[in-house]
């Protein structure tokens, strides 16, 4: 039988089962008894309601919306010919886009990183769900004379979805622990190239299907506010530590001890920036990939350049498949490799890292080489390219866990996201723009300059990367003691902290005249 907290049997319940109260404490089933009565609707609603709040509906939960967060990031991009043409802009101004959201993300994942490891996560992150979705959908009726505001909107949903990802994982972190976790944060990061190959179709295809690109951004809006209802409803809020037996372990009362903790941690901040060079990769190659291919096809004579009402979204589409596809296969091998390798050597999860960036070089620099006379030459590269690189996402969010405690998981995860933007993603696309821009103004502008100019200025990425295994590597060679030191500061934490109470025994005189 299970009783609920006001007192009431709920039906369908053994004897034997446990209870589960309001507040999500747990007890011995309990016997019949004279003074239970049947539950109410209500009653047995929040009692069903406490009974779905598992861990594994919680990840399930947070990967969609961690899917909805790069699918709305990206539906942009998806449409990115249509927003030029449209607002007429330059290729640095149409980076700017991405800088600005980035920009604001980055500024604001700190913020929300001190929150997180502090007060109630998934209130944070409903209210920020909801917050970016709002914005997105306003942001499809800015009219072309302002496109200013449009880049402004794209900031405030920067701010939005820096909540989701700075503490989304360190709800993960908290219900599960080794392989477990290593196979739950696999399939949350699987959402950021699924997510991000899905806004390129929903981009597209919404745009197609209406026949106007500001539908685009009016669909994933309302998937962002179901997400932000189900993150109330079913997503527990388990204690920090839970699950590394650290219990009602506070967060250090000092932001600044957190940050000079993290400062002295090599294996995180050698990660921390090789992280970087991936989303400076990642964040150039989302935004210019497709318009490169379309470029390149220009030149091939096999379409026209974009004229017309809505420009072709082919490449958008195919990219979005080929995005949607490496990233499962890079986080499935990525992680089955991690786990084969550590039986060979405990620095496995950096060097699958750095091996696998080094890789992603050579496939990307090829990219660049064989689009002029081929297209489905590009394509074949950009999928082995794709494929090595999106294997590093769960590998460097494993790293942090390994050697970051858990009360300072939230604060690492979101300095690790400022630095990782600050120095990626939040520069590349306008950087990779502005050297486009001043490539086609050094020459007579032509549909083939135009193609030339945007792939020398690409070329810049695969050396990017590179120096980014070089810091992969540089992390295996402190990974062991920072791991070390990791677990032992969690033992320690693990003790039950000395009592400051002292017990005084005296002698009192007992009256037995009473």
């Amino acid at each position: 039988m299970c009783v609920e907290s006001d007192g009431c049997e709920i039906e369908g319940c053994s004897s034997s089962d446990e209870v589960r109260t309001l507040s999500g404490s747990m007890s011995p089933g309990l016997m019949p008894s004279p003074d239970l009565h049947p539950c109410k609707p209500g009653q047995k609603f929040r009692a069903a309601l406490l009974r779905c709040r598992s861990p594994a509906a919680a990840a399930g939960i947070l990967s969609f919306g961690n899917v909805l967060n790069y699918m709305d990031r990206y539906t942009v991009a998806g449409v990115l010919l249509d927003i030029q043409r449209h607002y007429d802009v330059t290729d640095s101004n149409l980076g700017l886009l991405q800088t600005v959201f980035i920009c604001s993300f980055m500024v604001a994942a700190p913020i929300f990183g001190y929150l997180g490891d502090r007060f109630n996560r998934k209130v944070i992150l409903s209210c920020g769900i909801f917050f970016w979705s709002i914005v997105t959908l306003c942001s499809s009726f800015i009219s072309k004379e302002y496109y200013w505001l449009f880049v402004l909107s794209r900031g405030l949903v920067g701010i939005g979805e820096s909540s989701y990802t700075s503490i989304s994982p360190t709800i993960i972190g908290d219900l599960y622990t080794n392989n477990s976790r290593t196979m739950m944060l696999s399939i949350f990061y699987l959402a950021i190239p699924l997510g991000s190959g899905l806004g390129y179709i929903l981009g597209s295809g919404a745009k197609e299907a209406a026949e106007d690109w500001h539908c685009a951004l009016r669909v994933s809006p309302f998937l962002g506010i179901t997400v932000s209802a189900l993150i109330l409803l079913f997503v527990p809020e388990p204690k920090r530590g839970s699950a590394d037996q650290m219990e009602g372990r506070k967060a250090s009362p000092s932001w600044i001890s957190d940050m000079k903790a993290l400062a002295k941690n090599r294996s995180y901040v050698f990660s921390s920036v090789a992280s970087a060079t991936v989303t400076f990769a990642v964040g150039a190659f989302g935004m210019y990939i497709p318009i490169y291919l379309f470029r390149a096809q220009v030149v091939q004579k096999e379409v026209e350049a974009c004229t017309s009402k809505v420009c072709s979204s082919k490449d958008s589409l195919i990219f979005g498949a080929i995005t949607c596809v490496t990233g499962l296969l890079g986080v499935v091998i990525g992680a089955a490799t991690t786990r084969f390798c550590r039986r060979k050597t405990e620095r496995a999860d950096p060097l699958v890292c750095a091996v696998s960036m080094l890789g992603s070089a050579i496939f990307i620099c090829l990219i660049f080489v064989v689009a002029k006379n081929s297209i489905t030459g590009a394509y074949v590269c950009i999928f082995i390219g794709e494929t090595l690189l999106f294997m590093n996402w769960v590998i460097t969010a494993d790293i942090l866990m390994f050697v970051v405690i858990p009360t300072r998981r939230a604060t690492a995860i979101a300095f690790q996201t400022f630095i990782s933007h600050v120095l990626g993603d939040a520069i590349s696309p306008y950087l990779i723009g502005l050297i486009s821009d001043e490539l086609q103004e050094s020459y007579a502008s032509s549909e083939l300059w135009k193609f030339l100019s945007l792939g020398y200025a690409l070329m810049l990425c695969p050396f990017i990367i590179v120096l980014g295994g070089m810091f992969f590597l540089a992390t295996a060679l402190f990974f062991l003691d920072d791991k070390e030191k990791a677990e032992q500061l969690k033992k320690l934490m693990q003790q039950p902290p000395p009592s400051s109470v002292k017990v005084i025994s005296r002698r009192v005189p007992i009256c037995t005249d009473v």
